[in-house]
């Protein structure tokens, strides 16, 4: 997997942490580097230089798609959201034959039993969807330190676990429009707390799936699926007549011949 690809997952990642109902953790499932996302920095220390060349253009990609193609996307999302959102799910159904192959394959066996597992978080994931689309943009104006790093720590559950958005967790906190604005004025006194809850979270989040993946790794890796399928129900527009079913169709299989093609490179 070359520089310029990782890049790309990157923005994607990026825009996954700022785009509601998107979760950044699903891109990594889908393309293919979720797990070993979470080795590189489970084991950076180990190998640094080589871990250090894997996630640097991911975290650049990360900090562009944060702040550049995030606004560009969420322009694309409002804009011409049949389109947009359609070539996101064809992204996404494009990838589960090639990952699904390799993760039964790098395993050498198959069990039927965990599906089970990939049914309760496909269940889990509707429930949030649900919330998601049930939350008000509450914003309130006053916010301490403590608080905002305490945002950015429940943040990293969906920045780390695919399928679990972002957004739900800072509606809830009531902070949402808050940190777009801080994003768009790239305002660091928020920023900057936020970012150390995330770093926090993420590390005791990725420490966790890391246990998980080797201690369970068949229950954990199915359950990461169930969330991410469940991702792709928040995508889904507005569909009224004949022509927006075909125009949806059409920008779907697009968006599936293209990342059928990346993921299979």
């Amino acid at each position: 997997m070359n520089f310029i690809f990782r890049f790309f997952i990157g923005i994607l990642i990026g825009a996954g942490a700022i785009l509601p109902g998107i979760s950044s953790g699903v891109f990594c499932v889908i393309f293919g580097i979720y797990e070993n996302l979470i080795n590189s920095i489970v084991i950076f220390f180990e190998k640094p230089i080589k871990n250090f060349k894997y996630l640097f253009p991911l975290f650049i990609g990360g900090i562009i798609g944060i702040l550049i193609l995030g606004k560009i996307l969420n322009l694309l999302l409002y804009t011409y959201p049949l389109q947009t959102k359609s070539m996101f799910i064809g992204l996404i159904l494009g990838c589960f034959p090639s990952l699904l192959k390799n993760i039964n394959t790098s395993k050498n066996f198959f069990k039927s039993k965990n599906i089970f597992f990939t049914i309760f978080t496909f269940i889990l994931a509707i429930i949030t969807i649900f919330i998601e689309k049930n939350l008000s943009f509450t914003t309130y104006t006053n916010f301490n330190n403590i608080y905002l790093i305490f945002s950015g720590f429940l943040m990293s559950i969906g920045i780390v676990i695919p399928g679990v958005s972002s957004t739900v967790i800072l509606m809830l906190l009531g902070i949402y429009k808050f940190y777009l604005m801080a994003i768009s004025n790239i305002y660091f006194p928020i920023l900057i707390p936020m970012a150390i809850g995330i770093i926090l979270g993420s590390i005791i989040f990725i420490k966790l799936i890391n246990y998980l993946f080797n201690k369970y790794y068949f229950q954990t890796f199915y359950s990461i699926i169930g969330f991410s399928f469940g991702s792709i129900l928040v995508l889904i527009p507005e569909l009224n007549n004949f022509i927006e079913y075909i125009i949806f169709l059409l920008c779907v299989y697009l968006g599936f011949l293209i990342s059928s093609s990346i993921s299979k490179t």
